[in-house]
């Protein structure tokens, strides 16, 4: 029975979320896929079915597997015969780490500068929706956050330290080849480069020669994906 994957879409079908992405990368890494089914984040009624209202939702079968993290795990025990995501229990044990640092650390650093670009490359139900979500969390004007992005990106770009010191002694986070925590760390990346333009590595950074590499894997799964930075027709705002 075909995979189906229900996550945020954009204008022009776009998906956006970057927990969606690492999940099309968790299942290309298992050398599957799934039917995609695009969910506006302010009408969850297509998901009432599973009883929450986050995405992404992989419904495998009978299964309906929410959060992807849980899908990640999921993926790995029933489909233990193609190639692991984790490496084992010490892998998955460490990669939750990773997943938790991403989630805490640097996706609270990174959010905030790019919603301005968010709001314009979703409908306008979804625009209204996430920026009154997002400005009640944050408690100003998302012009407000994007007021000094050039110079709050270094903050942001500091804390990816300990990742280009890990990619001076081997080409990717996992060794010589990604696998989940390779997929979480770019899942943001991805994210950044669907909804904006602004640039949030510097070209000559070792994490940006690693995120062109990531986004070649699995015949270039991600880099099909538009970037921000291409001319779409339709397309709102800056």
């Amino acid at each position: 029975m075909a995979l189906i994957l229900y996550e945020l879409g954009g204008l022009n079908g776009r998906r956006y979320s970057q927990f969606s992405w690492r999940t099309h990368m968790a299942m290309a890494h298992k050398g599957l896929s799934a039917e995609s089914r695009a969910v506006p984040v302010s009408d969850k009624q297509a998901i009432a079915f599973s009883g929450q209202d986050k995405v992404p939702i992989l419904v495998d079968g009978d299964q309906v597997i929410a959060d992807s993290w849980a899908i990640a795990e999921h993926l790995e025990r029933r489909y233990a015969d193609r190639p692991s995501l984790f490496g084992g229990a010490i892998g998955q044990a460490l990669c939750r780490f990773v997943n938790a640092y991403v989630d805490r650390t640097l996706i609270p650093k990174l959010v905030p500068l790019l919603m301005i670009d968010v709001v314009a490359c979703v409908g306008d139900e979804d625009a209204h929706h996430l920026r009154q979500q997002m400005e009640q969390v944050f408690r100003r004007p998302l012009e407000q956050l994007a007021a000094e992005r050039d110079k709050d990106i270094l903050a942001f770009r500091k804390l990816l330290d300990p990742a280009r010191a890990t990619l001076r002694s081997q080409p990717f986070l996992c060794g010589e080849q990604p696998a989940y925590a390779d997929h979480i760390l770019f899942s943001l990346f991805q994210w950044a480069r669907i909804v904006s333009r602004f640039e949030v590595l510097e070209p000559s950074d070792r994490l940006a020669a690693w995120r062109e590499a990531m986004l070649d894997r699995h015949d270039g799964l991600a880099r099909k994906e538009p970037a921000r930075s291409d001319a779409t027709p339709g397309h709102r705002g800056g």
